[in-house]
């Protein structure tokens, strides 16, 4: 790819930020940011990652970073949070795992993931009772949730490869955030809504083949920096997999910038938004499956339009 100076202009795809918004009672989904999802139907709730200290990248690069209490209670006070059955890190590099574990602790969450996220619990000092390693294709329950983890890859680059395999303890070195175990998530409520949660453009080949799923929040940061045959076999090994019916596309903002500012795209040195786009765009009107961006803050019902059930994936 050739080195180019600025972002994407996010405004060019402000016609598909356009979820069906959730403006009464029941089964929601809220975006707040890269992939963190809040997932509540007004009585129990669960989150993917609760990143809210999103710091500069001067200060990652140069400094030691920690979990800003200031920030996670400014975010979960303004989505309405104040209570999760769970807090789910998709893998636990700092930008999905940093604040997992003091959100956690601040709604009385159980964190779930694996040893290297019960390591960033640890190191925050939860309590074992209040931290849950999964198995692998095991579903687990959080009152009208089922909760699937399966294993996943990263998006290449990694970063920080490998796992994390002592406690974390506050402040340290962005690098200390080291990805673990990648997962895709896969969310059953007890209406038979369904959702995969795939946080990171990483796939394992053939994982997915079997399960289904009515919605997929679709990661796509470093997507664009991909070779096109590599996206077009994430599409597949997603979306197509699992049957899907319709995707909302998370982990592309700027997590440098504070979420009290409109989001805007990650810099073309990290990531080419535009140049997933024109794939993933190609891709959508081919399966004729609506292509969309979430409003952050806002409740949306991902589900609205599509009927019961849906078509069985592949096998």
């Amino acid at each position: 790819m050739r080195w180019k100076l600025g972002r994407p202009d996010i405004d060019r795809y402000r016609r598909r930020f356009d979820v069906p918004p959730r403006p009464g009672p029941g089964l929601s989904v809220t975006f707040l940011g890269v992939s963190t999802l809040l997932i509540d139907d007004g009585s129990v709730a669960v989150m993917t990652d609760g990143f809210f200290s999103r710091y500069p990248l001067r200060r990652l690069l140069l400094g030691r970073v920690r979990p800003s209490a200031a920030l996670v209670d400014a975010a979960l006070a303004r989505a309405g949070v104040d209570r999760l059955a769970a807090v789910l890190p998709v893998h636990t590099h700092f930008d999905h795992a940093l604040d997992a574990a003091l959100v956690a602790g601040r709604t009385g969450a159980l964190l779930v993931g694996g040893e290297s996220a019960a390591n960033i619990g640890r190191g925050h000092g939860l309590a074992e009772d209040r931290i849950r390693v999964v198995t692998p294709g095991r579903p687990d329950t959080y009152g009208p949730f089922t909760v699937t983890h399966l294993v996943s890859e990263h998006c290449p680059p990694d970063r920080f490869p490998g796992p994390i395999t002592e406690p974390v303890v506050p402040p340290v070195r962005v690098g200390a955030y080291r990805c673990g175990e990648a997962w895709s998530i896969l969310v059953r409520h007890a209406t038979g809504r369904t959702a995969l949660l795939q946080g990171s453009a990483g796939f394992v080949p053939g994982r997915l083949r079997g399960h289904r799923a009515d919605v997929v929040y679709l990661g796509v940061g470093q997507l664009g920096v991909q070779p096109e045959a590599y996206i077009r076999a994430y599409w597949d090994e997603t979306v197509r997999a699992v049957g899907a019916r319709r995707v909302v596309l998370i982990h592309w903002d700027d997590f440098f910038r504070p979420l009290d500012r409109p989001l805007r795209a990650l810099p073309y040195l990290g990531d080419d938004l535009d140049a997933s786009m024109r794939i993933l765009e190609g891709l959508a009107a081919a399966d004729a499956v609506p292509l969309h961006f979430p409003v952050v803050w806002r409740r949306e019902d991902p589900w609205h339009g599509l009927p019961p059930g849906g078509a069985a994936p592949d096998s």
